[in-house]
């Protein structure tokens, strides 16, 4: 048992669990859970990330926005002032000539025979160029004149409109879309429709900034086309960097080409999946082994690693193919319940609350048993350092955003609440999504944001109870006893003006059924005295607690 547990510690491990429905990642840190991400197979959802060439269907000027249909359940929302690159960037589906389309032709001649040729990256070259010059000339027409009052006449109803997923469907709204589309690889980002070339604000060094512009700009890009380091790119030489170039390149060519010939809507790149963003975003210098527990995904990580990282780095994926299910061998199972419950418990005795709503994210920071009356003051803050710590991870595990509003336990000294507000912002730091967060209040609030792309967890794994409809609650049987006697003093009045023996039966569940039996016998014989009626009851388990019906005795109909 020793071995077994030093295994998990001092590692930072990712875990992958593949099946045929469902892939889940799991993130560990030294034994505990950091991030919680699951992807369904679902072909028909959108992703965000994807590009796809849409058609507005109508405009919205009291919401400076437009609905555009990207062949989902919901039309996507695409504000104006997203629109106003697409003005001159779209125009070079509309505006195709003879020359444009021999080098398409080429170009997917030559890249039957070689993946990315310098025969084909010219062409493309030429392609790119050919259409930079006719954005040149739309740009200088438009660049003093368009504003957000000039998108209606510009995008009327009906007009093909490329457009990148930024925020999935999330709830009942649809996914939000944007004309700033860009292409994210491992190291940079392709901006196609922007010549800015910049740096990750997280790589702090300047003279790793130097270098990095320095390779950045020794490199073949088509003009028009931008890049972003990212903040893996840091120390990173350039063949890898170069070799990232050219896939996205490649990718986006692959895209142009689709632009040439498309239905609409239709997608021209697909976001990758959760095996894809493994290796892009998660496989760092700090990763110590990748554990993967079936063969197809094993297989496609090791080569892919040694194509893009190098073949050092492949030895740490590891194939698991014992009996019990990986995320139990790796204790993760029980880490991961966590995650759905509303309190999580503080290694002090404190607790924090998690109730998320549509409208925000409300965190409750409580004491518990930690109680210190010597100390007061220290015990406070103790128990929110550690709430702030946990906060930070949840949010994560979660993957909740939007606005998230914390409550802390007020602290009389302003030092204390800049302790905990730097820890908080320390904490944020470490994490992808980009969040915003305000100075905690006199009250001990804290108000902050954060990005969301996706649903939550809870979100992805739970629907809505059919009978709370997610309220997560029940009438008491108090109630539930006060409603059923409302009813039958209606029905029975009713059924009065028709005949005079009236005879009812209550079927209910088997609580309610004990209090009208115990406490409201009383109320039950008046109504019957009253009425001169017969009233029978029978409890039945499989009817829900709020749920009763009232039927006649003899024929077992409902009344």
């Amino acid at each position: 048992m020793a071995n077994a547990k030093m295994q998990f510690q001092n590692k930072k491990q990712v875990i992958l669990n593949c099946e045929q429905m469902e892939t889940r990642f799991a993130l560990i840190n030294n034994g505990q859970l950091e991030e919680y991400q699951i992807e369904r197979n679902q072909t028909d959802e959108v992703q965000a990330g994807s590009i796809i060439i849409g058609k507005i269907v109508n405009l919205e000027p009291s919401l400076q926005a437009a609905f555009v249909d990207i062949d989902a359940e919901k039309n996507a929302f695409l504000h104006y002032w997203d629109m106003i690159p697409a003005s001159y960037e779209m125009e070079k589906i509309k505006q195709k000539n003879a020359q444009d389309k021999k080098i398409t032709e080429e170009i997917k001649e030559k890249k039957k025979s070689s993946s990315f040729s310098d025969k084909v990256r010219s062409l493309l070259k030429t392609k790119s160029n050919n259409n930079n010059e006719i954005r040149k000339k739309i740009n200088f027409r438009h660049r003093k004149k368009i504003t957000t009052k000039d998108i209606p006449e510009m995008f009327p109803p009906g007009t093909e409109i490329l457009v990148q997923v930024v925020k999935s469907p999330i709830g009942t709204k649809g996914a939000r879309v944007t004309t700033n589309v860009s292409l994210p690889g491992r190291y940079l980002v392709l901006l196609p429709y922007s010549d800015h070339v910049c740096m990750s604000s997280k790589i702090e060094s300047k003279k790793e900034r130097d270098r990095l512009k320095k390779i950045i700009h020794e490199f073949d890009i088509p003009e028009g086309m931008g890049l972003i380091c990212r903040t893996v790119s840091e120390g990173r030489k350039k063949v890898f960097l170069q070799r990232d170039l050219d896939i996205l390149l490649n990718y986006w060519h692959d895209v142009e080409l689709k632009l040439d010939d498309h239905q609409v809507p239709c997608v021209v790149y697909q976001a990758p999946n959760l095996l894809e963003k493994t290796i892009r975003d998660f496989m760092t210098e700090d990763i110590d082994e990748i554990i993967v527990d079936d063969v197809k995904s094993y297989k496609f990580l090791s080569e892919s690693i040694k194509k893009f990282i190098g073949k050092t780095r492949n030895q740490q994926v590891k194939l698991y193919n014992r009996a019990k299910p990986i995320f139990q061998h790796y204790k993760v199972k029980d880490q991961i319940l966590g995650i759905y419950r509303r309190k999580v418990k503080l290694p002090s005795g404190g607790y924090l609350c998690f109730d998320e709503t549509e409208a925000l994210v409300a965190i409750d920071v409580n004491s518990g048993t930690n109680r210190n009356h010597k100390n007061q003051q220290n015990t406070i803050l103790t128990t929110n350092l550690e709430a702030a710590h946990e906060v930070a991870r949840q949010l994560r595990l979660r993957n909740v955003g939007g606005l998230v509003i914390i409550d802390f336990i007020d602290m009389r000294a302003g030092k204390d609440r800049e302790t905990v507000n730097k820890a908080m912002r320390r904490l944020l730091g470490n994490d992808r999504a980009k969040s915003k967060m305000l100075p905690i209040s006199k009250l001990g609030l804290m108000e902050m944001t954060r990005q969301r792309e996706h649903e939550s967890i809870r979100e992805i794994v739970f629907s809505p109870c059919p009978y709370c409809n997610g309220t997560g609650k029940v009438m008491s049987t108090y109630s539930m006893s006060v409603e059923i006697q409302r009813y039958l003093q209606t029905l029975m009045k009713k059924i009065g003006k028709q005949k005079e023996e009236i005879a009812l039966r209550v079927i209910l569940h088997p609580a309610v059924l004990t209090r009208l039996k115990n406490e409201d016998a009383s109320f039950i014989e008046n109504l019957e005295i009253e009425y001169g009626s017969s009233l029978t009851f029978r409890a039945d388990e499989s009817l829900h607690h709020d749920a009763f019906e009232i039927v006649d005795p003899t024929t077992g109909l409902p009344l």
